[in-house]
């Protein structure tokens, strides 16, 4: 986890240590560290909420400091 990957307002860390995350369609799984996981918790419920437009920031985050498990967890 660098310091310049700067969270998008109001996020919160609460893991700390990484934690292996599974698509729950493909099945693939990833290790993220704990400032993603917080990212991608945060994607899931804007997504359950209908909550598009923090989602996407949430997406756009994810695609450029966890390109790879973008791929596997979000595409």
């Amino acid at each position: 986890m660098s310091k310049d990957r700067k969270l998008p307002k109001g996020l919160v860390i609460l893991d700390k240590e990484p934690v292996q995350v599974k698509n729950p369609y493909s099945g693939e799984s990833v290790t993220l560290q704990p400032d993603a996981v917080a990212v991608y918790d945060w994607i899931k419920g804007a997504e359950r909420l209908e909550m598009y437009d923090e989602m996407d920031k949430g997406l756009d985050w994810f695609a450029e400091h966890e390109p790879e498990a973008y791929m596997v967890l979000l595409d």
